[in-house]
């Protein structure tokens, strides 16, 4: 029995697979496809175009910082109930964590999850030279299966013609469609308003309209053919993903524009080892619910809703009595701005946050920090003693400490050396790096144990529906 599912990868950024990647979704979802979108790497952009397209959450295959097995484990969560998986690549398809190997990239990922790839080529200024590119792709690595090619940016459909000609007779490989050079479909900002923008619908008729093209000029029954492939095999031993106990414990979750930056898997893995997750917005003010008994500040734009924040002082009171109180929390990236004493803007306009961890934030215009990193906790830290995760960084934001010293929460090794980062204060852990709770699930697991003892140490007369039984 066949499953379907597909890569779309480019020659490099800036191809347009992400557009290419959305309309395909929007045209199979037309067609009466349950589309369930899979982004290579860590980003969370472009999973968040793709939940707000098909419906369901989008989910990361990473194959750095997840082994073999972990990785099957979320494609076969995260495609459940879907009729066919979408996986976007990024960067080029042989890009990863490093130059000299596969490691990480869409063509490793394509080769995890047997399934095949759909190059997409960016074709301004060319013709004959497109199956010149695509050849490279092709003899790069033979054991990389690339199925079939979306040119895009043609000029006209004799420029599409000359394109296909081309490649099919070089490559022997089919073309099955393309977009043209089109005002108004270039991609939407990325992230400035993304959140509110999804949620106002203000993107449903930029995916409409991406849709309608990819049915005019894409043969999408042929792209469902070469879908059609061999469905992965679960692996050995019992899914990360089920339930290993009863919920016993509440972790209150920061969920709103300025804080959305979550791995699904993260979350589902907490709800597996027992905890019950509850959203709250401070953004809108709303305080850590009363019942928490574990809080989860994550990543997001906390910058461009700095001023807002700021306003919203009786949320940033309560996740500041609630930190200093013991209520055990992973802060990240985003979250951990939030925890610090204010954050200052490019435009050096400065906004106090909770006050949590001395310092302050500076945003800069140039990257601050990009790359995987390998987390490995330091003594006191209750999350991850003892325990190496692995996880991504990527931010704007310089952290610039206060006078208080504040001990380091965990010691990180990354191509750029290796050194302590993080802060660990009260049973708060924070710092810039998101970590992948799927690449070592046991950080879950001390979390909830976490919880579990700071809610019996709680007074007495705490009104709970949660069963407490082990």
């Amino acid at each position: 029995m066949k499953e379907k599912k597909i890569v779309i990868a480019g020659t490099g950024s800036g191809t347009g697979k992400t557009t290419i990647t959305l309309g395909l979704m929007e045209a199979l979802k037309k067609r009466g496809q349950k589309v369930q979108g899979f982004k290579c790497g860590p980003d969370y952009i472009d999973p968040t175009f793709h939940t707000a397209v098909t419906g369901r959450p989008s989910r990361n295959l990473d194959s750095w910082m997840l082994t073999p097995s972990q990785m099957t484990d979320v494609f076969i969560n995260g495609k459940r109930g879907a009729d066919i998986s979408v996986i976007e690549g990024m960067m080029g398809l042989f890009d990863g964590k490093s130059p000299d190997s596969s490691r990480g990239s869409a063509a490793e990922i394509s080769a995890m999850t047997k399934s095949p790839v759909i190059l997409v080529v960016n074709c301004v200024n060319m013709a004959r030279s497109a199956a010149a590119v695509v050849k490279g792709f092709q003899l790069f690595d033979e054991q990389t299966a690339i199925a079939g090619v979306i040119v895009n940016e043609v000029g006209s459909d004799g420029h599409y013609r000359l394109v296909k000609t081309a490649i099919e007779q070089e490559c022997g490989i089919p073309v099955i469609g393309y977009l043209k050079q089109e005002p108004g479909i270039q991609m939407p900002e990325r992230h400035l308003g993304l959140i509110p923008a999804i949620e106002r619908g203000d993107l449903d008729a930029f995916f409409d309209r991406l849709g309608d093209l990819v049915l005019e000029t894409v043969d999408v029954d042929r792209l469902l053919e070469i879908a059609g492939t061999e469905p992965v095999e679960t692996g050995e031993g019992s899914s990360m993903f089920e339930e290993k106990r009863e919920k016993k414990v509440r972790i209150a979750v920061a969920k709103d524009a300025a804080f959305n930056f979550y791995y699904p898997e993260n979350l589902e893995i907490l709800e597996a080892y027992g905890a019950e997750l509850i959203e709250f917005s401070p953004l809108r003010g709303e305080r850590v619910p009363h019942e928490a008994d574990g809080l989860y500040l994550g990543g997001g734009f906390p910058e461009e809703f700095a001023s807002r924040l700021a306003e919203e002082k009786e949320a940033a009171a309560s996740v500041r009595e609630a930190v200093q109180g013991g209520l055990p929390t992973l802060a990240e990236c985003g979250g951990f701005m939030y925890l610090t004493d204010l954050i200052e803007t490019t435009e050096g306009k400065t906004h106090p946050m909770t006050g949590v961890i001395p310092g302050r934030i500076r945003m800069q215009e140039n990257l601050a920090a990009i790359g995987y990193r390998e987390v490995r906790g330091r003594s006191g830290n209750f999350l991850l003693e003892d325990l190496v995760v692995k996880g991504h960084e990527f931010h704007y934001a310089v952290f610039h400490p206060g006078e208080e010293q504040v001990p380091a929460a965990y010691h990180t090794e990354d191509t750029g050396g290796a050194g302590d980062a993080g802060y660990l204060m009260h049973n708060a852990v924070a710092g810039f790096p998101h970590f992948h709770f799927g690449s070592r699930p046991e950080v879950a697991e001390k979390w909830v144990e976490k919880c579990t003892a700071y809610r019996k140490g709680k007074v007495e007369g705490y009104e709970t529906d949660i069963n407490l039984s082990e």
